[in-house]
Order: C-alpha cells, then structure tokens, then sequence
C-alpha cells in the first residue's frame, strides 16, 4: 500500500488574521506548527482577491518549507496574473482550481475538459519552471481523461459532495459519490496520474476516502482550523494524521 501523505491548508489562520488586520494568527506559525504535527506539507490558496493568504505570505511560506525540507502546494487559479506568480516563486506544487469571486470557498472541479485549451498551455508553462502540476477535478472519467491530455501530472479529487452527503446522514446519495471518487481515482492511476483528495474533509469523512488505495495525498484545512479553537492546532493535525493511518492500515 502506497504512503498517503497529509497537506495542511492554512487559507483561514489568514482569514482570521485578516478580520481584524495586523499580524495575528500569523500563517507561518501556522505552518510551522502543522508540519511539527506531522503535516508532510503545507497548502496556500492565493486568491484573486487575496481574501486571506496574501502575496508576502506565499513568498515567507516558499522560503519556510524550503529550509524545513517540506513543499507548498500553491493553489491558484487559471489566470496570468496567477500563473505569472507561480513563475516567479515556482514552489514545489502548483494546484490549479476554478474561481469566482463572489463564492465562499472553491465550489466544485476545474472544467479542465471544457477549458482545455486555457489549460493545457498554463501547465506546461508551469510544469518548464519545475512545479509539480495539479488539477482540482470533480471525480468523472471525462475530466480524468482530460487532465492527462492537458499533460499534468496530478489530479485532486474534489471530495465536497460526498463528505456533504455524509454529514446530511444520506447513506446512499454519500455511497454513490464514493463509488465515483474510486472509479475516478483508479482511472487517473491507469493514466499515469498521481491522485490527491480533498475539500470538506473532517474526521467522519475521512476514513472512507483515506481507504481509497490510489490517493496518496490528502489536503485539508478548513475543519482543523474550526477544530484548533477546541483542541489546538496540533492536537487537531494529529488526531486527523491517526484517523487517515488507521484506514490506510484496513485496506
């Protein structure tokens, strides 16, 4: 069974810091803290409106888990502004995701499929300056197919449906999701594809989606800063590190 590996998202230690200005909670604290907790890497989405992490954060958040050995996975949005600054910082990852500014958090999978024109040249740019390409997917074999011929190198299965399915206490609706993040995930390993999760992970959803044998990558982060106010940061992490081991020594 391949290692699955645990990415902390820090966006909303920013959001906080942001809803009353200043420095506090600082997001380099954050991940620093995530990473003693067993975090394998951090996650920064630096949106167009720069509603939480900031410009300054990317470039302190590049250089913190460089000197620690650990990469950022920069998630962004499809646009020359954004894959300018990935040019210019090229952290370890670059994670593409739809975006719209009047959302709350990113609702549903880039149409890499129906955009794969606007696509394709944005990894390959980003790919030639040695980021590791990602593309946040909804988990269909169309958007799988087209993903590989866009030539990146990692998809992330949005796994917001099923975990809402879940916590709506509806067994079959969340089964049939399921059953789509495993067909979708086996599918973009036969492509040659890496295959990352993620969006509305908690510690209910967790465990089903850790089991899924292709998925080497988990990134969350909303539900363990909302948890940290109750238990702490680390404590969250490591209670979540267990949850995802645990599965993965089932399978």
């Amino acid at each position: 069974m391949k290692p699955l590996r645990l990415g902390v998202n820090i966006d909303h230690v920013a959001t906080i810091r942001n809803a009353r200005g200043g420095d506090h909670p600082e997001p380099l604290r954050a991940a620093q803290a995530a990473i003693a907790a067993g975090a394998d890497g951090i996650t920064a989405h630096l949106r167009e409106d720069r509603r939480h992490i900031s410009d300054a954060d990317i470039e302190a958040l590049n250089a913190l888990v460089q000197s620690l050995e650990r990469p950022l996975n920069l998630e962004m949005a499809v646009t020359e502004e954004m894959v300018a600054i990935g040019l210019r910082h090229h952290p370890h990852a670059v994670c593409l995701v739809p975006e719209r500014r009047e959302e709350r958090t990113t609702e549903g999978g880039l149409d890499v499929a129906g955009q794969h024109n606007w696509v394709a040249p944005a990894v390959r740019r980003l790919r030639d300056a040695r980021s590791r390409v990602s593309l946040f997917i909804e988990p269909s074999l169309s958007q799988v197919d087209a993903s590989r011929s866009a030539d990146a190198q990692v998809v992330e299965l949005h796994t917001g449906a099923y975990c809402e399915a879940v916590r709506a206490d509806d067994a079959a609706e969340a089964g049939r999701h399921l059953q789509r993040l495993r067909e979708a995930a086996a599918a973009a390993e036969a492509a040659g594809l890496e295959v990352h999760a993620g969006h509305g992970i908690d510690y209910e959803t967790v465990g089903p989606i850790a089991a899924i044998p292709q998925v080497v990558e988990l990134n969350i982060g909303h539900f363990l800063v909302g948890e940290a106010i109750f238990v702490g940061f680390e404590t969250a992490i490591r209670q979540m590190r267990a949850l995802m081991d645990e599965a993965r020594a089932g399978t």
